[in-house]
C-alpha cells in the first residue's frame, strides 16, 4: 500500500476543520445534552468525541508521536474529559500535535511496519504503517459521522462533513 506524505497533510488539515466545527457545535451546550444517550456504540456526543480523542492519542503515541501512552482502555475512552469545553481545549491541542506531526513526514516514513502491543487482541500486533496512518484517519471519520448524526437528532448544527468542500484557508 502506498501513502503519500502530501495526503497525510491532507487528512491532518480536515481532521482540525471537522473537529473545529464540531467544538463550535457544541460551545455552550449542556452537560446534559452531550452526555445524553443516543444509542450509538460509545452512547453520547461527548463519549464519542472523548473516544476519538482517546483513539487518536494512542496512535500517535504508537506513531512514535506521545512518548506516554493514553492511560485506560477502550470502556473507559468515553469519559476521558468532563465537559464540551474541556474536550474542545484537548482537541484543539491534539490536532495541533497531529498537525506538526504530519508536516514532518516524508513519503519514506510511511513505509515499513509498525509493530505495537494491542490490548483489543491481548497480543503484539504488526501491520503496515500506511494501512495504520489510513485507519487513524478513518477512525476519525466513521465516529464523527456518528456524531454528526446525534449532532442532528439533538437539534444542534451539524458540520459540513464534505472535504471537497474544506476552504483551502482552513486552519
Amino acid at each position: 500500500m502506498l501513502l503519500a506524505a502530501d495526503h497525510v497533510r491532507l487528512m491532518a488539515r480536515y481532521n482540525a476543520w471537522q473537529n473545529a466545527q464540531i467544538m463550535r457545535a457544541v460551545d455552550g451546550v449542556s452537560r446534559a445534552v452531550l452526555t445524553e444517550d443516543h444509542g450509538a456504540f460509545f452512547g453520547s456526543i461527548l463519549g464519542t468525541l472523548n473516544h476519538v480523542l482517546w483513539g487518536d492519542r494512542m496512535w500517535l503515541h504508537c506513531f512514535g508521536v506521545e512518548e506516554i501512552r493514553p492511560e485506560g482502555g477502550i470502556e473507559e475512552t468515553t469519559t476521558l474529559t468532563p465537559t464540551g469545553a474541556a474536550w474542545s481545549a484537548e482537541r484543539f491541542t491534539t490536532d495541533g500535535r497531529i498537525r506538526l506531526w504530519a508536516r514532518g513526514l516524508h513519503s519514506i516514513d510511511l513505509t515499513g511496519d509498525l509493530t505495537w502491543f494491542s490490548a483489543v487482541t491481548g497480543a503484539e500486533v504488526s501491520r503496515p504503517r500506511a494501512m495504520c496512518v489510513t485507519h487513524f484517519f478513518n477512525h476519525q471519520t466513521h465516529h464523527r459521522g456518528q456524531v454528526h448524526a446525534m449532532l442532528t437528532r439533538a437539534g444542534l448544527p451539524a458540520p459540513v462533513t464534505d472535504l471537497v468542500f474544506m476552504p483551502e484557508e482552513a486552519l
